[in-house]
């Protein structure tokens, strides 16, 4: 099952493509990702891709590359739940040269919409503590932080915060058309 193509005012979140690995790439494999795990190398970036673009067709949600309107590859927001992660986690990486404009907001809420339409009940961001841009867009999007959660096998409450995401949260963003 590819991912379902959703749009928002200013961007496309649709099936991760192969044109997606190099820019992604240049996030991962910098110092861009040292609150997910990395910096990765370009044969770990191609394994997360393949796992965020495959959970679709394995469980039914994933990831979806995020670009602009007119095509401009920005980054990805997914659902995904590897086997070590006791819940379905919502996420979001964009490329350094997208942040600051609002794009993780408005990608994450299409994500956020698509889940409850979906049957999803609730969901969560596991969050590197000090990542504090993270941190401040789970807050923007409702999520409030959810300290008796399950973590990740093998992670410390030193290592992750657990933010909870559930409908109609209080203060989420409204849906985008």
């Amino acid at each position: 099952m590819p991912a379902p193509t959703l749009h928002t005012p200013r961007l496309t979140l649709r099936q991760h493509a192969l044109a997606d690995l190099e820019p992604l790439y240049a996030a991962l494999g910098s110092e861009h990702a040292r609150y997910m795990g990395g910096p990765f190398s370009r044969r770990d970036a191609w394994y997360i891709l393949g796992a965020e673009a495959g959970s679709w067709d394995i469980l039914g949600h994933g990831s979806w590359g995020v670009e602009t309107r007119d095509g401009i590859f920005v980054g990805q927001v997914g659902i995904n739940r590897p086997p070590h992660y006791p819940e379905a986690e919502i996420g979001w990486t964009l490329l350094p040269e997208a942040e600051g404009k609002g794009y993780a907001t408005e990608a994450t809420t299409a994500a956020l919409h698509w889940a409850w339409e979906n049957g999803f009940q609730t969901l969560v961001s596991y969050i590197t503590p000090g990542n504090d841009r993270s941190i401040a867009l789970a807050e923007r999007l409702g999520a409030v932080p959810d300290p008796d959660a399950p973590l990740p096998e093998g992670e410390t409450p030193e290592e992750t915060v657990v933010y909870r995401h559930a409908p109609d949260t209080d203060g989420a963003p409204e849906a985008y058309a």
